[in-house]
């Protein structure tokens, strides 16, 4: 059965470029971003998990840990940070999974139940499909999830700006209207009443009886 939004992200251990990690322990009372990809070496995710690393402090600030996967080897996975650096000029810093025997794509739903048990002989066509993004509570909950084709880069600063709207709106009453950034009015949540709102929103608008409008409370990183 797929994963949604707000299932218990799937728990694991495995191998990493930083050891061994229980997901569930790694995470912590943090927030997680786990980013996948069908192989090593290839150049769309060598351009990722090059942003990745230009942004992880950014990531940091907002609580959040970030960690990668791919259907290969820990030992493959460090000789392609070399190239990672030569061709986005950051370290990786952060972890990346060894999922040589794809149990953690199939627990992920990334790829069929019948894909088999190695990376041996797999393309990237062939795992095409493990090009997907978890956002990741404290609660251990899925936020978020994104899948992208093979042929298109993710946009990690896409990324960062969800994770601001989820953690502002797990703290506040409060939606992101279409293209909100951080420091842009927010929506009044529905639960709300007219009068609680001219409380915790001193002077609201309302655009729609079912859409007020307010500016942005403060939000922080619990």
């Amino acid at each position: 059965m797929s994963l949604r939004i707000n299932d218990i992200a799937p728990d694991f251990t495995a191998e990493t470029t930083q050891g061994a990690i229980h997901f569930h322990e790694w995470i912590g009372n943090n927030w997680a971003v786990l980013f996948s990809h069908p192989k090593d070496f290839t150049p769309v995710c060598t351009t990722e998990l090059g942003a990745v690393a230009s942004l992880e402090q950014q990531f940091a600030q907002r609580g959040a840990q970030v960690i990668g996967l791919s259907v290969d080897p820990v030992t493959s996975h460090s000789k392609w940070a070399t190239d990672i650096k030569d061709v986005g000029g950051y370290e990786v810093n952060y972890p990346i999974i060894g999922d040589p025997e794809l149990k953690i794509a199939r627990l992920y739903d990334m790829l069929p139940a019948d894909a088999g048990d190695t990376c041996e002989g797999r393309t990237p066509a062939l795992n095409a499909p493990v090009r997907t993004v978890f956002i990741i509570g404290p609660d251990k909950r899925i936020k978020l999830t994104l899948a992208y084709p093979m042929s298109t880069g993710r946009n990690f600063d896409e990324i960062l700006r969800v994770l601001d709207s989820i953690q502002l709106t797990a703290q506040h009453p409060v939606s992101t209207p279409a293209n909100w950034k951080p420091g842009e009015d927010i929506i009044i949540a529905g639960s709300v009443s007219n009068e609680e709102a001219a409380k915790r929103f001193p002077g609201f608008k309302t655009v729609k009886p079912y859409l007020r409008t307010a500016a942005q409370p403060q939000s922080s990183v619990e």
